[in-house]
């Protein structure tokens, strides 16, 4: 198992590389936490599964894999709030070359904007 664990802790380092890699070349908010959410959750999850597999106790195993849960349901779903608040409050721009906001109240038909859920 110490094998498959040294993978999955290499596996995990170089995603949770590509995710800070990620962060400082991605042209604005949005695209640097999509960045930061998927390559970084899967790399926690890998790193804390090769932790398991090398250390070899069920106590490790259970809180690595309980910590993989708890990152798994909470992260994508906090960086959503957190994008959606910067979009609605306009407190971070757009990068210069995105070709379609589909959230732009202009693109909606019907009056359906983004005003309509906060009632």
């Amino acid at each position: 198992m110490s094998a498959a664990g040294t993978l999955c802790i290499a596996l995990g380092a170089f995603f949770v590389g590509v995710a800070a890699l990620g962060v400082l070349r991605m042209p604005d908010l949005f695209t640097r936490m999509h960045a930061a959410t998927k390559a970084g959750t899967l790399g926690a999850g890998l790193l804390l599964l090769g932790a398991a597999l090398v250390l070899w106790d069920p106590w490790v195993a259970v809180r690595a894999l309980l910590t993989v849960a708890f990152l798994a349901l909470t992260i994508p779903v906090a960086s959503h709030l957190v994008a959606r608040a910067a979009y609605r409050t306009r407190s971070a721009p757009l990068w210069s070359a995105t070709v379609l906001d589909e959230w732009d109240a202009r693109h909606h038909r019907d009056g359906d904007d983004l005003t309509r859920d906060q009632a």
